[in-house]
């Protein structure tokens, strides 16, 4: 039987997990075993009778760093370096969902969590940390940008989702955000669905909702619709 994929999670807060992970899907495959989760308390790793875990910036500087030696020891302890080494990290390369299908198909990921000012530069080096970022914007800690990936991952495991389909048909499957979506009633204050979708002719709502998307990410995101366009010119040159 092939082992489920498995998050595990180095934190100085574990009691954060499963959180929003232990309900709604991503709950019932928890429990049905088609993932696993480990939390773990870095502080475990500490040597000194205080449970240091950190001291001040070299150079100077406010707030305190992640002390190598005790998250090198916490990583050591947890990892059996089958899985990739993910720092969540506000300077990391933005998280995809191309990356996310990639870490969805092995056998899970291995998620440390920052606090205080960062991580010791040398552990990031010494332990190859892949550094992954969720957004343009700095959270307390990475338990939450861990939350966040881990869901997005365990959503596209076999048997989560109802339908595969599913996780084919959404924001960012082609470099497209999705196209509206509706439901009964079939008008809502004066506001009807709009009457293609209502046709039953599958041609003319597949084209719509591919111009829909299309619209979308040119007005909201440029940036996704540029990548689009050098998609579909790489595709047209090769």
């Amino acid at each position: 039987m092939t082992a489920p994929w498995r998050a595990t999670v180095l934190t100085l807060f574990p009691e954060m997990f499963p959180g929003p992970l232990g309900v709604s899907l991503a709950g019932k495959a928890l429990a049905c075993g088609l993932w696993a989760l480990e939390a773990r308390d870095i502080r475990a790793s500490a040597t000194d009778k205080h449970r240091s875990v950190d001291d001040t910036p070299a150079g100077g500087g406010p707030g305190m760093v992640l002390r190598a030696d005790v998250l090198a020891a916490a990583i050591d302890a947890a990892d059996d370096s089958s899985l990739p080494r993910l720092l969540m990290s506000p300077r990391g390369r933005p998280l995809t969902q191309s990356r996310v299908r990639e870490l969805a198909g092995g056998p899970g990921a291995l998620l440390i969590c920052g606090r205080f000012e960062g991580v010791d530069q040398r552990v990031i080096e010494a332990r190859q940390l892949e550094e992954v970022s969720i957004g343009d914007y700095v959270l307390s800690g990475g338990e939450i940008a861990a939350l966040a990936l881990i869901d997005a991952c365990v959503r596209l495991l076999p048997g989560v989702m109802g339908k595969a389909e599913s996780g084919a048909e959404e924001s960012f499957s082609e470099s497209l955000l999705e196209y509206p979506q509706y439901t009964r009633p079939q008008t809502f204050e004066g506001r009807p669905i709009p009457e293609i979708l209502l046709s039953g002719d599958h041609a003319k709502v597949a084209a719509w909702r591919r111009a829909e998307a299309e619209r979308l990410t040119r007005d909201r995101r440029p940036d996704l619709w540029a990548k689009r366009l050098d998609q579909r010119k790489n595709t047209t040159d090769g």
